[in-house]
C-alpha cells in the first residue's frame, strides 16, 4: 500500500487493521461489532480534523469554492437532465463553514424548478423536505437550523448533500448522526444523490459500512471528481 492510499496526513488513526489493506478491498459486509466500532472511532477523529480545517479557510476562498462549484454543478446536470423545469432539487442551510449554495438554490424558480431544504420530522428518522425561496418563513428547528416553518412534505428529485469528507468510491463522510443515509435508504424512488464539498476533504476511503450510501457523483470546486460507475453518463 502506498503513502496515497493511507488515510490524509496521519492525523488520525486508521481503524484496527485496515491500513495494512488497500482500501478498494476494504469488505463493509465483513463488518463485526469490534470493526464497527474501530471505525466509529476513526471516523470521529477524522470529522473533527477535517472541520477544523474547513473551518481555518478564510470566508473568501470559501465563497469563491461555492462560485465554482455552482458551475460544475450546473454543467454535469446539463449532462444529465435535458432541463431542470419541473424537478425538485433539495440542498442545505449552511452550518459550521459549509458552502453556501443559497444563491444557486434562489436561481432555481427562475428555472422552471423548485428548491428544497430538509428538516428533522422525527429524531432518528429519515428527513422531510418543504420547498424554500429567498421569501420563504423560516423558523428554527432540530440543531437550531433554520428550516422552512410552513408548507407540504416534498419529495426531492436531485439531493445535493455536504460532505465533511469523501473517497474515491463516492462515499461521504458527514456529521454522524446517518440522517442522509437513512432519508436515501427509505427514499423510493431514490433521489440523484451529489455529494458538496471541499477537494481538500478527499480521504482515501470513509471504511464504507453497511449502511453508507454512496453518492452519485462528487463535485468540488476542482469539478466533477468522481461519479459512480453505474451512474456513468
Amino acid at each position: 500500500m502506498n503513502d496515497d492510499e493511507r488515510p490524509t496526513r496521519g492525523y488520525a488513526s486508521p481503524p484496527c487493521l485496515a491500513h495494512e489493506i488497500d482500501p478498494a478491498y476494504f469488505d463493509p459486509l465483513a463488518v463485526d461489532p469490534r470493526q464497527a466500532e474501530d471505525v466509529a472511532r476513526w471516523r470521529k477523529a477524522e470529522r473533527v480534523r477535517l472541520l477544523d480545517e474547513r473551518a481555518a479557510l478564510p470566508v473568501a476562498t470559501r465563497q469563491a469554492a461555492a462560485q465554482a462549484i455552482a458551475s460544475a454543478l450546473d454543467s454535469f446536470l446539463s449532462r444529465r437532465f435535458d432541463s431542470l423545469e419541473g424537478l425538485t432539487v433539495s440542498a442545505w442551510w449552511p452550518i459550521k463553514a459549509e458552502l453556501d449554495l443559497r444563491f444557486w438554490l434562489a436561481g432555481l424558480e427562475a428555472r422552471g424548478a423548485r428548491a428544497a431544504l430538509p428538516l428533522v420530522v422525527e429524531k432518528g428518522r429519515p428527513l422531510g423536505f418543504r420547498a424554500w425561496t429567498p421569501g420563504t418563513k423560516m423558523e428554527r428547528g432540530f440543531w437550531n437550523i433554520p428550516v422552512p416553518a410552513e408548507g407540504p412534505m416534498i419529495r426531492p428529485d436531485i439531493t445535493l448533500s455536504p460532505v465533511v469528507g469523501w473517497d474515491g468510491g463516492c462515499f461521504r463522510l458527514g456529521y454522524g448522526g446517518g440522517y442522509f443515509d437513512r432519508t436515501l435508504a427509505a427514499a423510493d424512488p431514490r433521489p440523484l444523490a451529489i455529494g458538496i464539498g471541499l477537494q481538500i476533504a478527499r480521504i482515501a476511503t470513509i471504511y464504507p459500512q453497511p449502511h453508507d450510501i454512496p453518492m452519485a457523483a462528487i463535485i468540488t470546486e476542482n469539478g466533477l471528481q468522481q461519479v459512480r460507475d453505474g451512474d456513468k453518463q
